[in-house]
């Protein structure tokens, strides 16, 4: 996008919503990422000795989400995608691995069980059968509850996870078996061709929608380890980021006008006498620009329903 398509595109924004036209505004939006993820799909389907698909990206950037949508581009390619979490590979509660200061560090690749990890795409890779496991976050525990899987000899495996393209996971599987994907929003908004709105912004508020949704969090709370967030991602995420076969942008035009319904009225409620206030003020003001947009527009197979509740398939 050029800087003169950049300093209007707030008010093209606005104006298409304004005028009746939010469909074609979502749809724009939407088709974005249809494009990138046929374009990846169609360059995974043209090295057929890949089994494995890795998507990795920093909170909120939309992965399971991403990791389904790519398995409907794969299933209409003539493959057969089967999308897994790497979050199901946690260790229990009291292995996790702390911090300096003895909060438990979920950020950490030490985090997940690197041992069983391997043993299961080992045998997934083999043509064997596993017993799958799931990760039940409340109790912080890893749980068998009879699931199984076993690939098909032409199965692609398409797996999820803040830590995905972390060669410590994978490093028993080899290169050419693999495609790493690297997935985040990242294209800015212009406000007014000198002041632009972050791309963290959209992730932070992503997940402020999700956690006051599924888990009654206030975005005060959210924010307050927003930091700890961002730290983790830095050590444990963007060194990767350049194993990256191809970038998915998760970013899309529609975005803050939908999130303003989502959680304007709940930001409005932090004090201003919190550590998180001048933040919260920050996020509101961009959000200001932004005429709202109702959730209706926007598909169930959005990767924004992934946080702001609705979608298709089985996330947030």
């Amino acid at each position: 996008m050029s800087i003169i398509e950049s300093k209007r595109r707030v008010a093209y924004i606005n104006e298409m919503i304004e005028t009746g036209h939010a469909a074609e505004l979502v749809a724009e939006g939407e088709a974005y990422h249809a494009q990138q993820l046929e374009t990846i799909a169609r360059e995974i389907c043209s090295r057929p000795e890949v089994r494995v698909v890795l998507i990795a990206g920093p909170s909120s950037s939309g992965k399971t989400s991403t990791s389904h949508r790519l398995c409907l581009e794969l299933l209409a390619q003539g493959k057969q995608p089967v999308a897994l979490s790497l979050d199901n590979w946690y260790v229990d509660g009291s292995l996790t691995p702390l911090k300096e200061n003895g909060e438990k560090d979920y950020e950490s690749v030490y985090a997940i069980d690197l041992k069983q990890l391997e043993d299961d795409l080992k045998a997934l890779i083999a043509g064997k059968e596993i017993a799958l496991p799931t990760f039940n976050f409340a109790e912080e525990k890893r749980e068998y509850q009879g699931d199984t899987l076993q690939l098909e000899q032409d199965a692609i495996l398409v797996m999820e996870g803040i830590h995905a393209l972390n060669p410590i996971l994978t490093e028993h599987i080899d290169a050419s078996r693999k495609y790493k994907i690297y997935a985040a929003p990242m294209s800015a908004i212009s406000l007014d061709g000198e002041r632009w709105i972050p791309t963290y912004v959209h992730r932070l508020l992503r997940r402020m929608s999700r956690d006051l949704r599924t888990r009654g969090k206030s975005p005060q709370t959210t924010m307050a380890i927003w930091p700890s967030v961002v730290e983790g991602e830095m050590l444990w995420i963007e060194p990767f980021k350049k194993e990256a076969d191809a970038l998915f942008d998760t970013s899309m035009t529609y975005e803050l006008p939908a999130m303003r319904l989502s959680v304007e009225t709940a930001l409005q409620t932090v004090p201003a006498s919190a550590a998180e206030y001048g933040t919260a003020e920050r996020l509101l003001f961009y959000l200001s620009f932004f005429e709202p947009l109702e959730a209706s527009f926007v598909p169930r197979t959005s990767i924004l329903r992934e946080f702001i509740g609705g979608s298709q398939f089985n996330v947030g």
